[in-house]
């Protein structure tokens, strides 16, 4: 096998037992680093060291993750306008916190003759935040509910540069009277 130095210089390739005899010399571990090469690549590295490091780069690594949540909003095909709007309101604040949204309509007794009703209602609820949303699943019935879900999309902000490039195509009132 041919061994690495815990500095990384090159040791040699050696037999298993002698690199042994290295390892304890020195007070390390003999790690494999590369067992498909010929001859296999160990190094030396003190192993409890190498772990405790690894799983703290595991621990920032899961910090810095953004768990997404799905929350549900619950609708009614009755739903007054006022409702919809208040509905609506909190969509959009939990769609800023980052969580994906299921906005689901619950049909009881009779209503299930009329899906329509439900249909229209996720169609006005995804026009009003449209340009805010994307829409990862579109409305499809689930027994005796129709769901909708919802994440948070891409807005995009003009930056100055655009807005002066922009202004500067558009022609003035001046340039239209004259043509």
């Amino acid at each position: 096998m041919r061994l690495i130095s815990e500095t990384g210089e090159q040791l040699g390739t050696m037999p298993l037992f002698k690199a042994r005899e290295v390892a304890n010399e020195r007070g390390f571990d003999i790690v494999e680093v590369a067992p498909q090469a010929v001859p296999p690549v160990c190094r030396l590295i003190d192993y409890g060291k190498f772990k405790y490091e690894q799983t703290k780069k595991e621990r920032e690594a899961r910090k810095k993750q953004k768990s997404i949540n799905i929350r549900e909003v619950q609708l009614r095909p009755k739903i007054g306008d006022h409702d919809i709007e208040f509905k609506t309101r909190t969509i959009r604040k939990l769609l800023g916190e980052g969580d994906k949204v299921k906005v689901s309509i619950i049909f009881r007794g009779r209503e299930i003759t009329h899906p329509e009703l439900g249909k229209e209602l996720l169609d006005r609820v995804a026009k009003e935040l449209e340009g805010e949303i994307v829409i990862e699943r579109s409305a499809v019935m689930d027994g005796r509910r129709m769901i909708m879900i919802l994440s948070p999309g891409k807005v995009k902000k003009p930056s100055q540069e655009q807005t002066a490039a922009e202004i500067d195509k558009e022609p003035t009132d001046a340039q239209t009277k004259d043509s």
